[in-house]
């Protein structure tokens, strides 16, 4: 029987369960996974991986955003996870989980069916290079997201899921889409081109804000 233990609810709902006869231990995951939220993720990430004989499982169908710094964590619990010779996998997630996951390239190291343990150098090495990638690429997309946020009024949540989802319909890598948006947005303002697709992936989102007065404003386009 899961017994949840509830384990930190300051910045997310994160409820460890008692391990289950085959010595998994699942970790359910409801709210936000940004910067702020690391150091309860890490936390409950340990505690999940020092209760369990065989490895962690994560819920995240209740994740309604996630952004590179929670992937960060959870890459860096995966690696010590399989150095301990435990699992780490992800049994359910939602769409935002999905999408960052799919985006980044990085969803089939947390897929349900990679129960086996691997202990094979070059997968470990595999890891290591997109762990690395993760942190070395997260100030030029939160660069990006800070530029759509002033450039069109949205949460930090609205621009994450606008990079994401021109990232995938654009088959360009989110780090090469964040770079190119600063650069352009640095000489001279965000092309036209752009902005549509902006606004596209805007018309698709619940309650989708518009950027101010409706249009670029002339100092924009100049």
């Amino acid at each position: 029987m899961h017994a949840p233990t509830a384990v930190d609810q300051a910045v997310l709902d994160l409820t460890t369960h008692a391990p289950s006869p085959d010595g998994r231990v699942r970790l359910t995951i409801r709210g936000e996974l940004d910067i702020s939220a690391v150091p309860a993720l890490e936390r409950a990430l340990r505690q999940a991986l020092a209760r369990a004989t065989r490895g962690v499982e994560l819920d995240l169908s209740g994740t309604a955003f996630c952004d590179c710094a929670g992937l960060n964590a959870l890459l860096a619990a995966r690696r010590h996870a399989l150095e301990r010779g435990r699992t780490f996998t992800i049994r359910s997630a939602g769409p935002a989980v999905r999408r960052l996951l799919t985006a980044t390239g990085t969803w089939p190291l947390f897929t349900p069916g990679e129960h086996a343990l691997n202990h094979d150098e070059q997968a470990l090495r595999k890891e290591v290079v997109q762990l690395r990638r993760a942190m070395q690429t997260r100030p030029v997309i939160d660069q990006a997201r800070g530029i759509l946020m002033a450039t069109f009024a949205l949460s930090p949540e609205d621009a994450w899921d606008v990079l994401v989802r021109i990232s995938q319909t654009t088959n360009t890598k989110l780090h090469v889409l964040a770079g190119e948006l600063v650069g352009t947005a640095q000489n001279g303002g965000i092309p036209e081109a752009m902005r549509q697709q902006v606004k596209a992936v805007l018309a698709t989102l619940p309650a989708a804000p518009t950027p101010p007065g409706g249009e670029p404003s002339s100092e924009d386009t100049a």
